[in-house]
């Protein structure tokens, strides 16, 4: 990231044109001590002599100032994952309070706020308390709405909406999610397809095969991701409950989605077991967070995104990602949201006293604690 740094870039250019600290002084009509200070960053020059210096020099003011409102995109993702580790290792508020400096600085940046929104989002469970949580979504809300209203990027816009939406339900704040995105569902676009064949037929087999690839890809995990929300919506109904479970499961292990997909699985088995702690079915809950638990631990780390023998040709769309391959939260933040998975949550309470529950609690914990160690 760059900082004002006027007097190293006056200090490269004076040598450019092979100029004195006198000749400049000259030409912009002040003393040699003045130039001599403005150089060793004693103090700057007066803000009326940037037009003449920037003309002098064949350059914008903003790059006479050594520094750009935008940061490029490897810019925003290495300060993004910087940030995620520092949450995982730094008192909040202290991070809170460079994300803040950060954002004022680079107010302008849109395609850095949408990664601060995501950012806060990503890391609210970790305030102090509750009231510092919804202090942080409700700043992700502000940026977001910036964003939406101040960039003409449309791209850029469609993707806030997610993150916008998110803080809103953990705000319970349902009728703005309805508001934000609509409240009838309308078919996915043809786009991807319409790619694909426009690919195929100027000749690029390889392009249109990667462009099905990613769209296949999306539709799975949206599928399988979806069933989470389905099977605790339909928690009273244990026969709608199974069937959801064999197809989602069918449809899990057809592709692998365990290997592919850790996490979207990890999902799925933590709502099942869920759905039958709420009918105090003890051995069936535990049955599911055991395979909850098994992926965990299988493999889990270092979380990256990948392709497999079917998906062979995404890779270079996971590492165009702004966040690149990595997940948005540091290891060491999912692993605790593993752990209090089990230990955290109230639908598990009835089953608490239960060995076979507490064996899954030491199992992931040993598991998690040498997999840090071998990091």
């Amino acid at each position: 990231m760059k900082e004002i740094n006027i007097g190293k870039i006056i200090v490269a250019k004076r040598r450019e044109k092979g100029l004195t600290q006198k000749d400049l002084a000259a030409y912009i009509g002040v003393s040699k001590a003045s130039v001599s200070k403005w150089e060793t960053g004693q103090s700057y020059p007066d803000i009326t002599f940037l037009p003449q210096l920037s003309a002098y020099f064949n350059i914008s003011i903003d790059d006479l100032l050594g520094y750009s409102p935008q940061l490029t995109p490897v810019d925003i993702k290495t300060l993004y994952h910087r940030l995620a580790d520092d949450f995982a290792s730094k008192p909040v508020a202290e991070v809170l309070a460079e994300c803040e400096t950060i954002i004022k600085k680079y107010y302008s940046c849109f395609p850095l706020l949408l990664q601060m929104a995501a950012l806060l989002a990503n890391h609210h469970m970790l305030a102090i308390d509750s009231e510092s949580a919804k202090t942080m979504l409700e700043k992700a809300v502000t940026l977001c709405q910036r964003i939406r209203t101040e960039s003409d990027d449309r791209t850029l816009t469609r993707e806030v909406i997610a993150v916008e939406g998110l803080c809103y339900l953990i705000l319970n704040q349902p009728d703005q999610v309805m508001e934000l995105v609509g409240e009838t569902v309308r078919p996915f676009p043809a786009d991807t397809e319409m790619l694909a064949q426009a690919y195929q037929m100027a000749g690029n087999q390889t392009k249109a095969r990667q462009v099905l690839q990613i769209s296949m890809y999306q539709h799975l995990l949206f599928l399988v991701a979806t069933a989470s929300a389905y099977l605790m919506l339909n928690a009273s109904d244990l026969g709608r409950v199974e069937m959801i479970l064999a197809r989602t499961l069918g449809v899990a292990e057809l592709y692998d989605l365990k290997a592919l997909h850790p996490n979207t699985m990890a999902q799925v088995y933590h709502a099942a077991a869920q759905v039958y702690a709420i009918h105090q079915d003890a051995d069936t809950t535990l049955s599911y967070l055991a395979d909850y638990t098994q992926v965990c631990i299988s493999d889990f780390f270092p979380y990256t995104l990948h392709g497999d023998d079917y998906f062979d040709v995404i890779q270079p769309w996971f590492e165009d990602f702004v966040l690149g391959v990595s997940a948005p939260r540091s290891d060491e933040v999912i692993k605790q949201s593993m752990l209090d998975g089990l230990v955290a949550n109230p639908y598990f309470d009835f089953i608490k006293a239960d060995r076979r529950f507490i064996k899954l609690i030491k199992q992931l914990e040993n598991h998690l604690n040498n997999e840090g160690d071998t990091q």
